[in-house]
């Protein structure tokens, strides 16, 4: 796998579309744009990790609109990944043309993982870039590249470790943009994506230390889909064990707070039919990232 530099420069590529677009960004997206088209380019043919948030689609998006880059998206598909999510990620590479593979990871069977550590991360991108890398090997894919941008601290993000590891490159970051450069370049691409809260895989809702099944990221994905279904935005039902039952704690932004209030009693019955034996709810909402 093929590393590249830090420092970006920039030919001409004689497309008039592609050219069209860098004229009508405003100077603060231009050069960072630039950067990452010139770092896929020299990085081609690459194979992009995309999950179908806006870092990877954006990351996504630049690859398809940039001439002579040959890439291909691959989407990790395993038990920690919602149905609606990898449909919402499938449906919007097919809106813009990108070409996309998914791919199966088994993750949740490496003990290291199922265990649930706090780096627990850090085994699921080394499983997601290693199979990566089998199929560039048998593709001829010379580079990897994720959607890391320059917010993200690689010491407090265990999957930069695997990144680091098996040399896989993070344009966005190495462009130097930030997550909010990012939704603006997103708006600025016409991307459905751009205002996308961020939504971590469904292993992120158990507490650490308690183990991470494909039993229960089932029963959160329910549960959240239901949720969703009553009209909330932002939904986090936390998975956790008490002596040998599971119970959940439901945390919506504070803005839907006073919905929520409606629905408690309905919210509460159907959790518990779904398995969980308790139902609590976070009284001051969810202030996670990516709240818009």
């Amino acid at each position: 796998m093929t590393a590249i530099s830090n420092s970006c420069s920039h030919i001409p590529l004689p497309n008039e579309k592609f050219q069209n677009f860098v004229n009508s960004l405003p100077d603060q997206l231009r050069t960072p744009f630039l950067c990452v088209s010139q770092i896929l380019f020299q990085s081609s043919p690459v194979l992009i990790a995309y999950s179908g948030g806006v870092d990877s689609s954006t990351l996504l998006a630049i690859a398809a609109l940039t001439p002579g880059v040959k890439y291909l998206g691959i989407i990790a598909d395993s038990p920690s990944l919602p149905r609606a999510n990898l449909n919402r990620a499938l449906q919007f590479a097919y809106d813009i043309g990108a070409c996309v593979e998914v791919i199966l990871t088994n993750e949740i069977s490496d003990p290291l993982y199922a265990k649930n550590p706090p780096n627990r991360c850090y085994y699921c991108k080394l499983e997601l870039f290693k199979k990566m890398q089998e199929l560039a090997q048998k593709k001829n894919f010379q580079t990897l590249a994720y959607g890391e941008n320059a917010d993200d601290s690689p010491s407090d993000r265990p999957g930069s470790k695997a990144a680091e590891e098996l040399k896989v490159i993070a344009p966005l970051r190495q462009a130097g943009l930030h997550k909010a450069q990012i939704r603006l370049l997103a708006n600025f691409l016409n991307l459905p994506v751009a205002s996308l809260p961020a939504e971590p895989c469904l292993s992120s809702r158990i507490l650490h230390g308690t183990p991470v099944t494909a039993e229960a990221l089932a029963l959160i994905e329910k549960s959240e889909l239901f949720l969703r279904s009553l009209g909330f935005r932002i939904v986090r039902v936390r998975y956790n064990y008490k002596t040998n039952y599971p119970f959940a704690l439901v945390q919506v932004s504070p803005q839907e707070l006073p919905k929520l209030q409606e629905f408690t009693r309905l919210i509460e019955q159907e959790l518990l039919n779904y398995g969980f034996k308790e139902v609590h709810f976070d009284s001051l909402g969810y202030r996670g990232a990516g709240i818009l």
